[in-house]
């Protein structure tokens, strides 16, 4: 695998892992911003949110590396 697919395979892993990151936040997001009878809750949007996004860039580049360490050598 040349350098350029390599970057642009890994750049594309960590877009997919941001996607994945931002699903997992979204689901049940209405529950949590309005709770019953309360104001809503903001640091769901400016703490979780990128958390979410962070944690899912991080776990899709760690695999990525992963991968690459593991896969046999030419």
């Amino acid at each position: 695998m040349g350098q350029r697919t390599q970057a642009a395979a890994g750049c594309l892993t960590a877009a997919v892992g941001a996607g994945a990151g931002l699903a997992v936040w979204a689901f049940g997001v209405r529950e949590r911003l309005w709770r019953f009878e309360a104001a809503p809750d903001w640091s769901v949007l400016y703490a979780e949110l990128p958390l979410a996004i962070l944690g899912g860039v991080a776990a899709a580049l760690t695999a990525w590396a992963l991968l690459l360490r593991l896969r046999p050598r030419r």
